[in-house]
């Protein structure tokens, strides 16, 4: 017999009055009696297997199940009341009929169980992200501690999650912010998963770039690492002596990175042993290159993070109550002082971090972290860093070799201070291994046979500049830097010559180490006695690339190397051997195309497009696509050169159907005598199912057919990606699988329109559509958050701000809202009360279709509007007609960095050129260009304008 299931509940988790019921159904499916509580099994993707008992006649209990091991327990989300499964979190706005319930069998729910990494042992709340997760008595004491608060843990520790969690608790403006944009990006996925809102705070996630573009956008763009490597090679001969790592090390994480200013030359001569790479002796050469890289930066158009902060100071005004920081050991001092300027309070802070993680050119130290902060008294509740010890990622032998390699650093170098002085126990079940292979050609060739075919295996090289030799082994598209790799994660990691191609380095570091000593429980502090020993600013980045590199793999690490005698690998306790054979089974087709779009939302565009031209070798469709181009070549053809024949012109009535140009078709009508064309109101239906029959069955195999010979982003006839076609159709399983398989939210058609906008539009003027598919379509398809550069500055429209629907409604509408409200380009708040009305209470809350509201949105977003919050997205026409304002700007989901003005996103000027309609109604715009400003023509990527007014 089955053991009682445990009973663990979300900490959102309220009964809200029907306690009694709620314990009377709790008792019975703990002791497995699904009958009596009339358990339904729901078929939805998004959040596992979902089941629902009956409380009473109208109220419904939402539940999951976990496992850990051998242990299962149930998990309460949440209750549903009067059948309301629309408005259900943990639902997305799924439709719930009849034929998605059947009934739920325990044996089944218990095997289908989602698994839990960590079984609480004293508590039975549970918290969930995207998906559940359970705290461990460190995580939930810090969980409930007061800010400000300093977190320390090592890879695989849970910070990102109990951040999130912490933030959660938070009411007012928040922040989360971090360098890498991805993890910025990733954090606000798992914040909002599931659709959670927090009612009385505003969040934002920003990378630190995105963070400064808040105060004002830069011009140019950023210099990376192969910017400044490129540039120092051409003047290495006159800086003899000054390695191109170091000096790049030098520059930001010591002389530009202080909170107090950018160091002159004789500051930077005084700086004390350990505050510098480089030796008293080679400081004037150091920074004779710091001048001339200034130089270099504006000569052409580069910009430096940290001389950005230093700029920026007089522009950063409070803004936030709570402010996260993750990774902060990616920041420098400077960076970290200009996000704490933001903050009302200083002390509302949280940051997470690790020092030993380090493989970003910042010289971060934990000291110059808590001088920073704890000079000001009012922050000394924060003065005990808080250390994570539980490692939830990686399996015990890899926790194992990556704790003998931080005893090692310390042994050779003392403690670098004492936040980073712990070691972290490995808690999953996974044992994994650690093991160096051979590099000789015969075993390598074998290896990489079996790695190249599968997404579970990564190889990592040290630096950007050995990958070439990696590459003449490995043909996997999956090869990283430790830098690139840093943040990504991998059940299997090969390490190419990271120490048979660094051997004197590597050898050094365990110089005095002596083996007997590793293998401890714990580190214990100590000092090096030598204060001028510099040895570990020339072997930290080694050191700790290596332990990133390790703890990338989940399971297993292979070290490939030609010394297996190296005194690192006995120090580590890993044996060498001769390559053995490696079975690894192929990852499917499936599973390529979503580790390209992973590695594409994390900016690893090498790798995402290498995945794309060597393993899915997509080809471009057999059949005409009716975009921009397309469609002029067809108008010049059918109105201009009077083709013979109506093949031309039955191709122009299908576009003018599909994207309801009725415009088009009279023209055909009128100038080519094309007889369908008078009959356009009821030909249109017809045509567009025609075209969108395929996305509207069950059945997807056609789908996927073109998906695996042209691409999940290829083009349809009508211009649109598979996505689009599916989000037109109604078609929310297809949209889901799509979605699974990588399909890219972002693809938009030649008018700027994406998947969520089209179903949009659909819903404006589909009232079954509204009502059925589309709550689930926009939960799926709408992103999180929308850029957009106003004026000089980045504002982020987030996905639960009224602004956000105003804009998407706007975008989605233009260029052909109803006529019967006047301009085209133009809306009256009557066509937002009339569209909004349409749709389901769940996308648009009741009191915000109301007019009074709709007024009040759009007179505070006016450009010259006083009110703290106002986006100014919108300008006053005339009396009751508003337009999008003219210096709006929206990033080009195509060209990272770039800005395309609003009317070219729109691509308007191909519509006033070839759609007579427009033409006016273009003209009418731009005519009112002295009340607007409207540009005209709009720069694609403008340099960044001075502005008096506050951030926003």
């Amino acid at each position: 017999m089955d053991q009682p299931l445990q009973i663990l509940m979300y900490t959102g988790f309220d009964p809200g009055g029907l306690e009694r019921a709620y314990a009377k159904v709790a008792e019975a499916l703990a002791q497995g009696d699904f009958h009596s509580a009339q358990v339904k099994k729901l078929r939805h993707a998004t959040y596992g297997k979902l089941y629902r008992a009956r409380l009473n006649d109208s109220d419904r209990l939402l539940f999951s199940l976990v496992k850990h091991g051998e242990q299962t327990a149930l998990l309460m989300l949440e209750v549903i009341r009067q059948h309301d499964y629309a408005s259900s979190r943990f639902l997305r706005g799924a439709e719930v009929s009849p034929e998605k319930i059947q009934d739920a069998d325990p044996a089944e729910a218990r095997r289908e169980a989602t698994p839990l990494r960590y079984w609480p042992k004293t508590r039975t709340s549970i918290h969930v992200l995207d998906k559940p997760l359970s705290f461990d008595d460190t995580q939930a004491a810090l969980f409930a501690a007061p800010a400000p608060l300093i977190l320390v843990g090592g890879a695989g520790s849970g910070k990102t999650a109990l951040l999130l969690e912490k933030l959660k608790t938070i009411p007012g403006d928040v922040l989360y912010i971090t360098h890498s944009a991805y993890l910025a990006e990733h954090a606000r996925e798992l914040y909002y998963a599931h659709d959670f809102v927090r009612e009385g705070q505003e969040a934002a996630f920003l990378s630190y770039r995105d963070y400064l573009e808040t105060w004002r956008i830069p011009e140019g763009r950023e210099a990376s690492w192969r910017d400044f490597s490129a540039w120092f090679a051409r003047i290495r001969q006159n800086s003899k002596g000054i390695d191109a790592h170091q000096i790049f090390e030098e520059i930001r994480g010591v002389i530009t990175a202080r909170a107090e200013g950018v160091l002159d030359f004789e500051a930077y001569k005084a700086l004390g042993i350990r505050q510098s790479i480089f030796a008293a002796d080679q400081r004037e050469a150091a920074y004779d290159v710091f001048v001339r890289y200034q130089s270099w930066l504006k000569d052409h158009r580069f910009f430096d993070l940290n001389l950005l902060a230093h700029a920026w100071k007089p522009l950063v005004q409070p803004r936030y109550d709570f402010v996260v920081i993750d990774e902060v050991q990616d920041l420098t001092a400077i960076q970290l002082s200009l996000v704490l300027a933001a903050l009302r309070k200083p002390e509302a802070f949280v940051l997470g971090g690790d020092a030993n993680q380090i493989v970003h050119p910042n010289f971060f130290s934990w000291a110059q972290i808590k001088s920073l902060f704890w000079a000001d008294s009012r922050l000394s509740a924060g003065r005990e860093l808080q250390v994570l010890t539980h490692n939830f990622r990686n399996g015990r032998t890899v926790t194992q070799v990556a704790n003998r390699l931080l005893e090692i650093k310390q042994q050779r170098f003392g403690s670098i201070d004492r936040e980073s002085n712990f070691l972290v126990e490995a808690v999953g079940d996974l044992a994994g291994a650690v093991q160096v292979l051979d590099d000789a050609r015969p075993g390598l060739s074998a290896l990489n046979q079996q790695i190249s075919k599968s997404t579970q295996y990564a190889v990592l090289v040290l630096r950007e500049e050995d990958k070439a030799a990696a590459r003449a082994i490995f043909t996997t598209p999956l090869l990283f830097s430790v830098q690139e790799a840093k943040g990504l994660e991998y059940p299997h990691i090969v390490l190419y010559r990271f120490l048979s191609d660094h051997r004197a380095t590597f050898a050094a570091l365990c110089e005095g180490v002596r083996k007997d000593d590793l293998g401890g429980k714990a580190l214990t502090f100590r000092r090096t006695k030598d204060k001028g020993d510099r040895s570990l600013d020339a072997y930290k980045f080694f050191v700790n690339a290596l332990y990133v590199a390790i703890t990338r793999a989940v399971d297993s690490v292979y070290l490939v190397e030609s010394d297996h005698n190296h005194p690192l690998l006995n120090l580590l306790d890993v044996q060498g051997r001769a390559a053995a054979p490696i079975v690894v089974p192929a990852s499917s087709r499936d599973d390529w195309q979503k580790e390209a779009r992973k590695l594409e939302l994390q900016g690893k565009l090498e790798q995402a497009e290498a995945i794309r031209a060597s393993i899915l070798q997509t080809k471009a469709p057999p059949w005409p696509v009716a975009n921009a181009s397309h469609v002029e070549a067809l108008i010049q053809k059918v109105f201009v050169e009077r083709a013979v024949g109506n093949k031309g012109s039955q191709q122009l009535f299908e576009y003018a159907a599909f994207y309801d140009a009725p415009e088009l078709a009279e023209r055909l009508a009128q100038e080519r005598q094309f007889s369908l064309a008078r009959h356009f109101v009821a030909q249109r239906p017809r045509i567009v199912k025609a075209r969108l029959a395929s996305y509207s069955r069950h059945h997807f195999n056609e789908i996927w057919n073109d998906c695996d010979r042209y691409g999940l982003e290829h083009r349809t006839p009508m211009n649109q990606t598979p996505l689009m076609a599916a989000a037109r159709a109604g078609n929310v399983a297809l949209v889901e699988a799509l979605l699974e398989k990588g399909a890219r939210r972002d693809s938009c058609d030649h008018l700027g329109r994406n998947a969520a906008h089209i179903a949009l539009r659909e819903a404006f003027t589909d009232p079954e559509f509204a009502q059925a598919g589309f709550p689930a379509l926009w939960s799926l398809l709408a992103p999180l958050g929308i850029d957009l550069r106003i004026n000089d500055r980045l504002v982020r429209l987030e996905k639960h701000q009224a602004e956000y629907f105003l804009f998407q409604t706007l975008w989605a509408l233009i260029p052909n809202a109803p006529v019967d409200y006047g301009l085209v380009l133009g809306f009256r708040r009557g066509l937002l009360e009339r569209v909004w009305a349409r749709l389901p209470d769940i996308v648009v809350p009741p009191n915000r279709k109301q007019g009074s509201y709709i007024s009040g949105l759009l007179a505070r977003n006016e450009v010259n509007r006083d009110y703290a919050y106002n986006r100014r997205l919108l300008v006053r026409a005339q009396q009751g007609v508003y337009l999008l304002q003219s210096h709006l700007y929206l990033r080009d989901p195509d060209r990272e960095g770039e800005w395309r003005h609003w009317t070219q996103a729109h691509n308007l000027e191909f519509l006033q050129a070839h759609l007579p309609a427009y033409r006016s109604t273009f003209k009418a715009v731009l005519d009112l260009a002295p009340h607007t400003e409207m540009p005209s023509p709009p720069d694609a990527n403008p340099a960044p304008k001075a502005s008096d007014d506050g951030p926003r």
